[in-house]
């Protein structure tokens, strides 16, 4: 209790004596105030990468194999991918024939192109090529209509299904299926319309999409001569030995001798967010580091603020002594105020962090959480306490006598 009480006078004497040098506390804040901003925008920003990125992934699914002529992290010279070969339909249908009959494989091809819906354009279009199993390997969901058949894919028939955002914007009030859209200078028929998936990371939008068959893409529609083989496994628990099952298949159907390296790349979501969480890991150290050195250089000046209030009250301290106030209450009344100054930068630097996650949300993905609230005023409290422990040690350890002749 009677530490209680301490603590309780210690805040009063302390809040009194910022109140009386109010420019002077927020200028000393000025280090912390840029730590804390520093902090939380960092941990806003990787918290909400994290969500998004895992969002993302999840839509697809870390069982889904890319069999591709480029690795996505490439770690080889350039000049020597360059020299593979492209992966072309053919090799596409060879590796179903010979792949396993559990697995899922869609042939997939890419491209950007105009749409237009009588005076409407959507331009920067993101135009996937797909075979039927897409529906599988990427999950595909709808909100009205179907996916086109084998029988269209193999048919070269004119049909497609439209993201959730083209559709919307071609048809406000629905009804898109049996419309037809034309693509550059081709018609297709509207067959489907699939559910709003969201941003990837964010930033790429997945509903600005619309579905083609692949053997449509060879009309003009992608700038790249190849394809890439998506191959869904189905399951989690062997998923290395499945990698090099799907290897093995790619390899006899390009018709490697043992001997020859792979002339294609295998890559996987699991590659992915290895490399997501190594560069989160970096961007955490570089803002951390940030950080520390934000709240060093404002502990020091804490630390040198509280110094010359210990020496301006030294008359204040040896009078408070002098009517029994025993060393720990002074110790504690000076590193309550050390605290509470950093407190209110913390405070402030919280605020100024809110106004900018709220402003970079609209753009980038950014979540300021309370655990992160928390997190930072906690850090600026410490700071204090751990930048007033000097000025608040010599305070206490003052003789009362020598103090109260001070002038």
């Amino acid at each position: 209790m009677k530490l209680l009480l301490e603590m309780v006078e210690g805040l009063r004497i302390a809040w009194d004596a910022i109140g009386a040098n109010k420019l002077r506390a927020v200028l000393t804040t000025l280090g912390i105030i840029i730590g804390i901003v520093t902090v939380t925008l960092m941990g806003a920003a990787i918290r909400g990468l994290n969500a998004a990125f895992l969002t993302s992934v999840s839509a697809v699914g870390t069982d889904v194999f890319f069999i591709q002529k480029w690795p996505w992290f490439n770690e080889e010279p350039w000049w020597k991918l360059l020299k593979r070969r492209e992966i072309y339909l053919a090799d596409g249908h060879a590796f179903i024939r010979k792949a396993n009959p559990h697995w899922h494989v869609n042939l997939q091809s890419v491209g950007v192109r105009t749409l237009r819906y009588g005076h409407n354009v959507a331009t920067g279009v993101f135009l996937v090529g797909n075979t039927e199993t897409a529906v599988v390997t990427d999950d595909l969901s709808f909100s009205a209509g179907r996916y086109f058949t084998a029988a269209e894919v193999e048919g070269h028939r004119p049909v497609c299904v439209l993201g959730a955002d083209v559709a919307r914007n071609f048809f406000p009030h629905g009804q898109a299926v049996g419309r037809r859209v034309r693509i550059d200078d081709m018609a297709f028929e509207v067959i489907g319309v699939l559910e709003k998936k969201g941003k990837f990371l964010g930033i790429e939008n997945l509903d600005n999409t619309a579905h083609i068959p692949v053997t449509l893409m060879g009309r003009g529609f992608t700038f790249f001569p190849g394809i890439r083989i998506a191959v869904k496994v189905g399951g989690l628990a062997h998923l290395e030995d499945a990698r090099e099952e799907v290897r093995a298949v790619m390899r006899h159907v390009r018709r490697l001798p043992p001997t020859d390296p792979d002339d294609f790349s295998v890559n996987s979501l699991e590659a992915f967010i290895q490399k997501f969480t190594q560069v989160s890991r970096i961007i955490g150290g570089v803002g951390l580091f940030i950080t520390g050195l934000s709240l060093f250089v404002g502990g020091i000046g804490i630390m040198n603020i509280m110094f010359v209030s210990v020496t301006e009250r030294t008359r204040e301290i040896g009078v408070r002594k002098a009517v029994g106030a025993k060393r720990r209450a002074i110790l504690i009344q000076f590193l309550i105020e050390a605290a509470v100054i950093c407190l209110l930068g913390g405070l402030i630097g919280l605020g100024l962090a809110t106004l900018i996650t709220w402003g970079i949300a609209r753009f980038f993905p950014a979540t300021l959480s309370l655990p992160i609230a928390a997190l930072a005023l906690g850090v600026s409290a410490l700071t204090g306490i751990l930048a007033g422990f000097l000025p608040a040690w010599r305070a206490a350890r003052m003789n009362p006598v020598d103090a109260l002749r001070s002038e």
